[in-house]
């Protein structure tokens, strides 16, 4: 398993999960605290028509032209539940409810409606990811790694999600204090002069970037599994928010290894011919994680508002 071949099938396929994992369980500490985890599973219903359409008007599946359809997906689902809510008189809950499935079921509608499979865009693609088929051909073992010709072979969702979990890092570096008081204290923050809502705001564009980056190498499944599962485990395990974060990335990075590896040697080990769907395993992994937290980490049973910002 950890010869040539796995240099070639496996590598680049599992750093590319772990990637995309890390990168979603990061911001997705911040929004579990602020009772906002379930923006992971709205951007990844509002972004898919954005996607979809940036791809028909411009002809390839590339990171800026996915962002700028991302943004004004977004934009359009901000205008529309406004004014359902407006218009309609109803609660904003429930607003959002309407536009983000309508959005998404658009989606699905425009990936079957339009010839996207030539470039693994479908539905499952969108919802599944293509994690199997992004192997590194040029590959010839592990000498391939300081091979700059074979370096250049490698899937190019592989240098943007580490491109994106780079600036989440650093985002999340820089920002950390801020975060952390606005997070636990949102009136001392604000006494303390800071731009609460602002940093709000960067924080889901934060998550969204992560969700986009991530989205069609991995699908959506992963995405909204890691924004939530990952940081609610780790909540239940420790009290502090540094420990809390890096809790999070170990069960995303665990998640995302010990998923790939399931997806393609569980069945075979069960008696089974045929692997099964890696980001479905790795989402699978996750909530197994959490649910073993949830009967045995050591503050399952603490509130969610009693967190410490220590």
């Amino acid at each position: 398993m950890m010869g040539e071949e796995f240099v070639v099938l496996s590598l680049a396929p599992m750093l590319i999960g772990i990637f995309a994992a890390v990168a979603c369980a990061i911001p997705g500490n911040f929004l579990l605290l602020r009772r906002q985890a379930l923006i992971g599973d709205a951007i990844s219903h509002v972004v898919l028509p954005g996607i979809v359409v940036a791809f028909l008007v411009t002809g390839v599946v590339s990171a800026w032209p996915m962002m700028l359809g991302a943004g004004g997906a977004s934009l359009v689902a901000v205008g529309l539940i406004e004014a359902i809510r407006r218009l309609g008189g109803i609660e904003p809950g429930a607003a959002m409810g309407v536009v983000f499935t309508a959005m998404f079921a658009g989606g699905v509608l425009l990936l079957e409606q339009s010839d996207t499979s030539s470039v693994h865009l479908d539905v499952e693609h969108a919802l599944y990811g293509n994690l199997e088929s992004l192997i590194w051909l040029d590959a010839q073992g592990w000498a391939s790694l300081w091979d700059i010709g074979a370096l250049r072979g490698l899937p190019p969702e592989l240098s943007r999600m580490a491109l994106t979990l780079v600036l989440v890092i650093a985002l999340t570096w820089v920002f950390w204090r801020p975060l952390k008081l606005s997070t636990f204290d949102e009136g001392f923050a604000r006494t303390m002069g800071l731009p609460v809502s602002l940093i709000g705001l960067g924080l889901v564009v934060v998550a969204a970037i992560a969700a986009v980056a991530a989205f069609d190498a991995v699908g959506s499944i992963i995405v909204i599994a890691m924004f939530i599962c990952p940081p609610a485990a780790a909540r239940m395990v420790t009290n502090g928010l540094e420990a809390q974060v890096a809790w999070s990335v170990g069960f995303a990075v665990v998640s995302a290894v010990l998923g790939y590896v399931l997806a393609g040697y569980g069945p075979l080990w069960l008696g089974f011919d045929d692997a099964v769907s890696a980001a479905g395993m790795i989402a699978t992994v996750s909530g197994a994680i959490l649910g073993l937290a949830a009967a045995f980490g050591p503050c399952r049973h603490r509130s969610g508002a009693s967190a410490s910002a220590s």
